[in-house]
């Protein structure tokens, strides 16, 4: 059972992650994470992965021993601050798997075959005076995932099928029978489509750079589902205004929700609003795993998916 008003909900929630709050808890809201924070003995803070979590908000709640954060990323919470504090903290990886899985397929089928532009082709009556261009067909490729974890895994499983050759790179060879290449430099050397889904780490920060992308070469296509920070966004740009790349297809950005401009006025990218888990039954998943998890809490349980930190 959790204490009513025991729990700062921090940040703005959508509607139906809110629903599902108000379901299940009561809690006090603090929508801007620098405003002042309101009374209240606060044990626990709900807040989601898009929300930065400062290290001065930590300090005005000294009660605080647990955060809870709605998606699997956690790169916005002060993890040396939580650890320097003894505060636990919770994803909610699992859940948002077979919607984030589905978004890059999407993506990845959108960019090769040029969906949005087709039909747009279609509507603008293009069509009756010329042909539509010649795309580019998966079957064959070869490619790689930067990232082979639970979503990367998803990825490549649901990859098999469509007769192409898969490679990865992360930190540690895992048990999966793909290909595994040391540096994303060399896989994406090796590669047609590279696709991101690695965390936001420090070790990620701007990994894929102008020497990955030229590595990736003219013919290869990009695919981002991570996170806006594991791109260097000025080089992936210059290497879409010269074609150093064939494409992109970005659901994350550096900054969001104002992504570099120079990405609105090229036509070989293919743009997504961080829509990955935002499917009606996903983010009702996201937001019951996290409250089970402030559950397990507060009846001195282990957490069902802790961040060790």
């Amino acid at each position: 059972m959790i204490p009513v008003n025991s729990v700062l909900q921090v940040g703005q929630f959508p509607e139906i992650m809110q629903a599902e709050i108000d379901k299940r808890l009561s809690t006090t809201k603090l929508l801007d994470p620098q405003g002042k924070v309101p009374e209240g003995n606060f044990t626990a803070i709900l807040t989601r992965s898009n929300t930065t979590i400062p290290t001065g908000l930590l300090a005005q709640l000294p009660q605080v021993q647990m955060v809870a954060t709605c998606g699997v990323g956690y790169d916005n919470l002060p993890l040396p601050a939580l650890k320097e504090k003894g505060i636990k903290a919770s994803n909610t990886p699992g859940v948002l798997n077979d919607a984030v899985c589905e978004l890059a397929f999407g993506m990845l089928f959108g960019l090769l075959r040029r969906i949005p532009e087709s039909q747009e082709f279609v509507k603008s009556k293009a069509w009756s005076k010329a042909p539509f261009t010649i795309t580019t067909t998966l079957a064959g490729k070869r490619v790689g995932i930067a990232g082979m974890g639970r979503i990367g895994q998803d990825l490549a499983k649901r990859l098999e099928p469509f007769k192409v050759h898969l490679a990865y790179t992360g930190p540690t060879r895992k048990e999966v029978p793909y290909e595994y290449y040391p540096s994303i430099k060399v896989l994406a050397q090796a590669c047609d489509v590279l696709i991101l889904a690695c965390p936001a780490t420090p070790e990620t920060d701007k990994m894929v750079n102008a020497e990955v992308l030229d590595a990736l070469g003219t013919k290869g296509f990009l695919i981002n589902i991570a996170r806006g920070s594991v791109v260097d966004e000025a080089a992936l740009l210059v290497a879409l205004q010269q074609k150093k790349i064939a494409g992109a297809a970005l659901d994350v950005f550096e900054n969001e929700p104002n992504p570099n401009i120079g990405f609105l006025n090229i036509d070989n990218v293919l743009l997504t609003p961080h829509i990955g888990s935002a499917t009606l039954e996903t983010r009702q998943l996201m937001t019951n795993l996290a409250i089970d998890n402030l559950e397990a809490f507060y009846n001195q349980q282990p957490l069902l998916t802790e961040v060790k930190n």
